[in-house]
């Protein structure tokens, strides 16, 4: 069972800045001194009681009308793309904990965490802490040259969690010193996953081509820079997602044109390694780091949710890793995905890996804003200021959900773990009771996903689910993709709420297996 903590802004800041902020608040704002004493002090509950049985008997209700609700046809003014996607029954007036109330009145299971990113679910409330913040009058709007407290000390946090130490130790001060490869001990800070992973692909591209004429000409000059990403089961390249820049979307297949031109002109090869063969990897890794050719990176995710779920084995991604340090070659750890779902908030931990780049966000600041970051290594930072800024990455409220989510999760690294394995043994339990319909299961933990053996029965199944109001997704729209439904409930859910969601889901097999 989670376990509630309770944090003050004190607990979490520290008493020297909170007091500097109190000054501010009380001689420039106007501030009473004992409303300033009040928000710095008040220790706030992070999962009360009184919160998880509203959240449970919220779910209980999944798909039924809770509220009146309302009808409006105000579409906005979307793409033509947006406007087909868009239910706008189902877009929220409120919610709480794993349930999000739609337009329509009804109570929606937010089985996919509203996409991958409200891993405390909905008003959380240790995010109370945050309103505190704003109320003092600490500013969320910071610059890349007045970096505030909050983001800084969320920079520190990080790397000691990314490599498993005491934020307050000798260790910690070897690390960030540290000029060690793959020592991660640097922290960007961006708005979006996708501006997160072009950072890294800026770095790895500096060693082959300056960033202006003020760099000297890079260590590999003149050789073709050759980026490995994930296969798909056609060998082509649509396994693997790395966010919305053009030069990530060439990663995986799209602009075909553009990238043509790009690879006949020997600017930069992507090639495709096999999911889980380590033979294929060393093949290509011998091949393209021959001639012309140099690995310029590996760039990965732990479990595909943007290809089915598809989980990569430890024995797979150490024997890459070791290949790629053997031929200097960087690795990027894409755990957008991944992050926060587990003990210890970074996979790649759990995986025993050691990589040049590890890309964060969603889980982290929970859904409250968007807010990325990229940590990497003494020599993987090639870059000036200039080379991979975003004006409003340092935001401070947004490195404050930061610190309010490591926190709870901290507290909670063995409940995760076993709500994860009781998501995981009900899913594969469900997939053993209807073998004519599905073929496995597959991902880790909160992270999965159920492969169905026809698009066509991926596509009923989803319909059907969704109609109960519990946000599932088939990925079908890659043709070569296994037809699979995706599910990622918050950290936050427990027994109550995944049994729901279990029953939901057997409900809707049931079905299908009767047609």
């Amino acid at each position: 069972m989670l376990k509630s903590i309770k944090r003050s802004l004190k607990d979490l800041l520290g008493s020297d800045y909170l007091e500097a902020v109190k000054s501010v608040a009380v001689q420039i704002n106007g501030m009473d001194e004992a409303e300033a004493d009040f928000l710095i002090n008040e220790q706030v509950d992070f999962f009360p009681e009184d919160y998880i049985t509203r959240m449970n008997e919220l779910a209980k209700k999944t798909g039924e009308q809770v509220v009146a609700g309302f009808s409006d046809t105000n579409e906005g003014a979307p793409t033509d793309a947006y406007r087909k996607a868009t239910h706008l029954g189902a877009a929220p007036i409120g919610g709480i904990g794993c349930t999000r109330i739609g337009e329509d009145g009804r109570a929606y299971l937010i089985a996919k965490s509203e996409h991958y990113h409200s891993s405390l679910g909905h008003n959380f409330p240790g995010y109370k802490l945050i309103t505190n913040a704003r109320k003092l009058g600490i500013l969320n709007a910071t610059h890349n040259n007045t970096r505030g407290y909050i983001t800084r000390l969320a920079e520190r946090k990080l790397v000691a969690a990314a490599n498993g130490i005491e934020e307050q130790s000798e260790a910690m001060d070897s690390v960030l010193s540290s000029k060690d490869a793959h020592v991660l001990n640097r922290v960007i800070n961006l708005e979006t996953g996708s501006l997160a992973v072009e950072a890294g692909i800026k770095m790895m591209l500096s060693r082959f081509y300056r960033l202006d004429e003020s760099f000297d000409m890079p260590k590999y000059h003149g050789k073709i820079p050759v980026f490995f990403v994930m296969e798909d089961n056609k060998e082509g390249l649509t396994a693997n997602y790395h966010g919305t820049t053009v030069v990530a979307q060439t990663f995986r297949g799209m602009w075909p044109e553009f990238y043509g031109k790009i690879a006949d002109s020997n600017l930069y090869k992507v090639v495709s390694v096999k999911k889980n063969d380590l033979d294929d990897f060393k093949s290509k890794i011998e091949q393209y780091n021959s001639g012309n050719y140099k690995t310029a990176g590996f760039l990965h995710e732990i479990i595909l949710m943007n290809y089915s779920g598809i989980r990569l084995t430890k024995e797979f991604l150490q024997g890459a890793y070791q290949l790629c340090h053997e031929y200097d070659t960087l690795t990027l750890c894409d755990e957008i995905q991944s992050c926060m779902w587990y003990d210890g908030m970074f996979l790649f931990r759990q995986y025993g890996l050691n990589p040049d780049f590890s890309i964060i966000g969603k889980g982290f600041p929970g859904g409250e804003y968007p807010a990325s970051k990229i940590i990497t290594t003494y020599q993987a930072d090639t870059l000036n200021q200039f080379g991979a800024l975003v004006t409003n990455g340092q935001e401070e409220l947004a490195s404050l959900a930061y610190l309010i989510t490591m926190e709870f999760s901290a507290a909670n690294g063995e409940n995760i773990t076993r709500m994860g394995e009781v998501i995981e043994n009900g899913i594969k339990s469900l997939c053993d009771q209807y073998p004519v319909l599905i073929e496995k299961a597959d991902g880790l933990g909160h992270l999965a996903a159920i492969h169905f053996h026809s698009v066509e029965k991926a596509g009923e199944f989803t319909k059907l689910i969704n109609a109960k109001c519990v946000d599932i997704s088939a990925q079908l729209y890659k043709a070569d993709c296994p037809p699979g439904a995706l599910i990622k409930p918050p950290l936050i859910a427990n027994e109550v709420v995944v049994n729901v969601m279990l029953e939901k889901i057997e409900e809707c097999l049931k079905i299908l297996s009767e047609e």
